[in-house]
């Protein structure tokens, strides 16, 4: 197959990709996009300049000096992106409320499958919550709670910019000494400090909430240590330990201090440098920094 046919298939694949994940507004198509542009990119560009004789160098030279010009490219947009976030209005440890609008689950087949398995699964909702993260757009969590209270998972529905929506989890477990251990599946890169006591294993790749929940109780089997129940609602919890995650970050340097956030940003030079890693990880990895 000759080489400009391949490049139109890897183009109208990408195009498709693109299609299909403005429904299913997952991180792994969105992955694989990423990579077939980056790859299409340089080739194109390098068969463009061979054709049209702009560039007198091999092919192979033309293509790595494009895989470059993206990373360049890309690293400038993500780096503005978050020099952006840093001296927006937007929070980045948002205070959370009670949503009493009955509005928490998007009326869509794979949300409500996804509430009938916890409930199958014996978790009951203890709380519906929302938080506002700028611009009129919030997030919606959901909160279950098994029998004995002693794991929690947070159901949170993402909006996207596209419309769609997307869904993430968060289960929490805490010790009878306090720590707490989390597990999670989100993908919005953090970048940032989590308290001594806080043991988070981010998994942003596996999308099923029965293999997460299956992965966080092989952690709290392995690690010798007795449950304590949750002794105070969600709402109280997610507020403290916003507040908490703020503290942390600002003595560690992830953040400015308040006094100078006006003038400077919320996040320092050394948080942005994290959040830029942390954003690469997620977007052509899948991973996240691990924590514990």
């Amino acid at each position: 197959m000759q080489v400009p046919y391949i490049i139109l298939g890897a183009i109208l694949l990408s195009f498709v990709l693109v299609q299909v994940n403005e429904r299913l507004a997952s991180p792994v198509v969105a992955i694989v996009d990423r990579w077939l542009r980056w790859i299409i990119f340089p080739i194109v560009g390098a068969r463009l300049c061979r054709d049209f004789e702009l560039i007198d160098r091999p092919m192979w030279v033309l293509a790595i000096a494009g895989f470059l010009v993206w990373f360049l490219v890309e690293t400038l947009y993500n780096w503005l992106a978050i020099a952006a976030l840093s001296v927006s209005p937007f929070p980045l440890f948002p205070h959370y409320a009670l949503n009493s609008s009955g509005e928490e689950w998007p009326v869509q087949p794979r949300f409500l499958k996804i509430r009938e398995w916890l409930r199958s699964q014996g978790f009951k909702q203890v709380q519906a919550l929302k938080a506002e993260v700028g611009g009129d757009i919030y997030l919606r969590v959901s909160i279950y709670q098994d029998e004995a209270a002693l794991l929690r998972i947070q159901v949170t529905f993402l909006p996207q910019n596209n419309g769609a929506i997307d869904v993430c989890y968060s289960l929490m477990s805490m010790t009878q000494d306090g720590t707490r251990y989390v597990t999670d599946n989100l993908y919005i890169p953090f970048g940032g400090f989590y308290p001594e006591e806080w043991f988070v294993d981010r998994r942003p790749c596996c999308r099923s909430l029965p293999r997460l929940l299956a992965l966080h109780r092989r952690r709290l089997a392995s690690m010798g240590r007795g449950l304590a129940p949750f002794s105070v609602e969600p709402l109280v919890d997610l507020n403290n330990a916003q507040r908490e995650l703020d503290r942390i970050n600002t003595e560690m340097g992830f953040l400015n201090p308040q006094a100078v956030r006006e003038d400077h940003g919320k996040i320092s030079n050394e948080g942005r440098y994290r959040v830029w890693k942390e954003i690469w990880m997620l977007n052509y990895l899948g991973r996240a920094a691990r924590y514990d």
